[in-house]
């Protein structure tokens, strides 16, 4: 691996104007870490992707590389582009351990985090490094929101997110567990204690339904459901999925790992979602999948279709009238989701924007004067380095806020 690492690192041309920087949501120094990774300074470089990116080392696990660094890579014109993301999870995973925490002299102003996905814990990382006394409150057992209970452990190990539990705490963060703000407390209640800013990262945890007959039969279940626990689910060994973003490619790569013996996933068009390689890693899992095919509605024998029909640019402009129903033990539906309203309405003066997520402005602040939001909540499910991105925009404007005469 370290060889591979190693070779990998002397391919990069160190471009003057890096396109893999370019496609990076947060524009990762990339031809700088890679030089300093070659000069065996390997702990400035990880602090350096830290400084930038508090979620380096997941996002080298989980991102869309293809659509980023690694799609944009001036040698994949002719030849292979730099695999950056190896270099980048080498250099991140390392660091972790090994930075050095101190918890900052605190400012005297407290800010309340809700949720610790991608963009709660960057947003409480970011206060907590500027002097701020951060409390995140999370409404189940561990931190990591989605990447924890919605990203299977194959793909993203557990253990990360529990070290970085361990580096959070040591940096002065305070996080309490299985408590959810918008039900005993509430967004009030953090104003009344004392919190002079709040930072909404509730992520979307609402599953999208299809309004079809059958949603509630006793084999049907909901992809981000099924994905949060799936010991629980007893799903048999024919599975069919309706659905084919990341979320159904992850659905049927688990439901392989526990016991499935056969999985089908349903897409009623030929132009998907889920990107190219996690596409390949599911068929190379097993899966099967399968386009064209529009849900009309489930039965407790398996889901039932109908055909899509297709113009020349492959679009979708109608569906035949015959339905073929498909033998299934199990239907799961991964078609999205979307935020809970608990939020919504329990705070006075808390909008939605016009795609039905929290309204903020250019500061990442919603309606509601010192509340900020970042992350799914806003854009709806989207990825974790976009996550981070506004979770770092959101800080910003929340310590602007907080230094500004009027609070």
């Amino acid at each position: 691996m370290a060889i591979h690492i190693r070779e990998e690192a002397n391919r990069c041309l160190n471009c003057k104007k890096p396109m893999c920087k370019a496609a990076c949501p947060v524009e990762t120094p990339i031809p700088e870490i890679i030089q300093l990774f070659k000069e065996n300074r390997t702990l400035e470089a990880g602090e350096m992707l830290f400084e930038n990116n508090p979620m380096s080392v997941i996002c080298a696990m989980v991102c869309n590389h293809e659509a980023q660094c690694f799609g944009h890579c001036v040698l994949g014109r002719k030849g292979t582009p730099v695999q950056f993301y190896d270099i980048e999870k080498y250099i991140s995973d390392t660091y972790l351990d090994r930075m050095v925490v101190s918890p900052k002299e605190k400012n005297g102003k407290n800010v309340a985090v809700i949720g610790s996905g991608p963009a709660g814990m960057t947003g409480a990382i970011v206060l907590a490094r500027n002097g701020y006394d951060v409390t995140i409150f999370e409404e189940r057992c561990y931190i990591g929101g989605m990447l924890y209970y919605g990203i299977p452990e194959f793909r993203l190990p557990k253990s990360i997110l529990h070290r970085y539990q361990d580096q959070m705490v040591k940096m002065g963060i305070h996080i309490r567990p299985n408590t959810t703000i918008s039900d005993a407390l509430n967004i009030e209640t953090l104003f009344r204690d004392g919190y002079s800013a709040v930072m909404a990262c509730t992520g979307v945890w609402r599953p999208k339904t299809l309004g079809i007959v059958g949603e509630s039969l006793p084999n049907v279940h909901f992809g981000i459901s099924y994905l949060t626990n799936p010991s629980a689910f007893q799903l048999g060994e024919n599975v069919a999925i309706i659905g084919m973003g990341n979320v159904a490619m992850d659905v049927a790569r688990t439901a392989l790992r526990h016991g499935a013996r056969q999985v089908t996933m349903y897409a009623r068009g030929k132009h998907i979602a889920a990107s190219s390689e996690e596409v390949q890693y599911a068929q190379l899992d097993g899966a099967e999948t399968v386009f064209g095919k529009m849900i009309d509605h489930i039965t407790p024998e398996g889901p039932v279709f109908k055909t899509s029909i297709f113009d020349e640019n492959d679009k979708v402009i109608g569906y035949e009238e015959e339905l073929e129903a498909v033998k299934a033990d199990a239907t799961i539906i991964a078609v999205s989701q979307g935020p809970k309203d608990r939020l919504l309405l329990t705070t006075e003066g808390l909008k939605k924007a016009e795609n039905g997520m929290l309204q903020v402005d250019e500061n990442f602040m919603t309606t509601v004067p010192g509340v900020f939001a970042a992350g799914d909540v806003v854009t709806g499910s989207y990825t974790v380095v976009s996550a981070v991105r506004q979770a770092k925009i959101a800080a910003e404007g929340i310590m602007k806020y907080l230094s500004s005469e009027n609070v």
